[in-house]
């Protein structure tokens, strides 16, 4: 049986509940929400927003109609990017961020809107005193990763929100890596629009995720056609959800996200978040004590997500995660993690970082396991 240990990718296995929801809806409903009068859609219907009310009670949302689902949260980085920025405008990012960010900025950086990068150190925390001073040049926006993808650092994003707030800046938020796993209330940390994986940390399928967008933003669509509503109009509607969530969504998703959703709240976040962040721990008392290994990411706990990263001996990352995959059987991911601003940050560029990301379902055998499997390989490659 294999050991997954790449959660921070796709979080696996999922609570069987989330299995039993899919599964469900597929055999005994099928229909299309806001497609129709019959009683399958309304029920379809119900079933997207309960969801929607369940992300609200997480992320303490007040209104569940803010908050649009998307096919995962690059596609909501990219509405909320290309849909509040204009040329002139002028937005500040970090140096940790993942391609989500960096390839839309770039896009939008051909097309007239100025990026400024505040600095982070080699742990991947940002340098707040330089975040402020670019804030305070003019910036229209402010997007950041809640946590690094690849050192697991997480970003004050509260702190951040408090200056952006001041300055009148919008605050946009990746929460990919901490959604279903950190503490997130858009109110208390000023987040104006927040984008979310649903695979991850949420326990849901492939090809689910949203965007919140606080009341008063102006925001554009990324895409323009049918919602179930108007249908008399030719026009795009101009209120939340429906202006954002054209076409038919993943209803068959997002049935397995409300699942997901409903197995945190019952179980508790911290609860969670107390089991990885324990098993990351072991990983990183386990590495730390093997000779040559350099583990990335800030050492306090309370500083970062349960992601353990690290090199060794200059040995090729994906190398080591192939020979743990096909010797092992344990899953993890090396490289560079398409983020490739963070690892020229952490100055890991030429040989990446092998990641390992344990989650809820993992054991403490498991990291034994792989702490064991990655103590040979390395001593085998060093000894050659």
């Amino acid at each position: 049986m294999a050991i997954y240990l790449d959660n921070a990718a796709t979080s696996w296995p999922k609570p069987e509940s989330v299995y039993q929801a899919i599964d469900n809806f597929l055999r005994n409903n099928g229909a299309s929400p806001g497609r129709g009068g019959h009683e399958r859609a309304r029920e379809a219907g119900a079933l997207v927003y309960t969801a929607r009310e369940k992300l609200a009670v997480l992320f303490g949302i007040n209104d569940p109609s803010r908050i649009s689902f998307a096919c995962n949260a690059t596609d909501a980085l990219n509405t909320a990017l290309l849909g509040t920025l204009k040329p002139g405008d002028t937005v500040v990012t970090t140096a940790m961020e993942h391609n989500a960010v960096v390839r839309p900025l770039r896009y939008l950086a051909q097309n007239g809107i100025l990026i400024k990068v505040a600095g982070c150190d080699l742990a991947g925390r940002v340098n707040m005193a330089d975040m402020k001073q670019l804030i305070d040049s003019g910036a229209k926006a402010v997007v950041m990763t809640h946590a690094s993808n690849v050192t697991g650092a997480l970003m004050p994003v509260a702190q951040t929100g408090q200056l952006t707030r001041r300055s009148g800046a919008l605050l946009i938020v990746d929460a990919a890596q901490t959604a279903g796993t950190e503490d997130i209330d858009v109110e208390s940390m000023c987040i104006d629009i927040l984008a979310f994986s649903g695979h991850k940390n949420l326990f849901g399928p492939q090809g689910t995720g949203g965007l919140y967008v606080r009341s008063g933003i102006e925001i554009k669509p990324l895409r323009y056609g049918g919602t179930g509503s108007l249908s008399e109009s030719d026009v795009q509607p101009d209120f939340m959800p429906d202006m954002l969530e054209s076409g038919t969504i993943n209803t068959p998703g997002i049935a397995g996200l409300s699942a997901g959703v409903a197995y945190i709240l019952e179980t508790g976040l911290q609860v969670i978040r107390q089991k990885e962040m324990h098993l990351s721990n072991l990983l990183r008392q386990g590495l730390a004590d093997m000779a040559g290994i350099t583990l990335l990411g800030p050492g306090d706990p309370t500083e970062r997500t349960a992601v353990v990263s690290f090199t060794g001996y200059g040995l090729d990352s994906s190398m080591l995660s192939y020979q743990l995959d096909q010797n092992y059987g344990i899953i993890t991911r090396g490289g560079l993690h398409c983020a490739p601003w963070a690892h020229r940050t952490i100055k890991t560029v030429a040989t990446g970082a092998l990641r390992l990301s344990p989650g809820y379902f993992n054991t403490e055998q498991d990291i034994k396991q792989a702490l064991g499997a990655i103590e040979t390989i390395v001593f085998k490659e060093v000894s050659r």
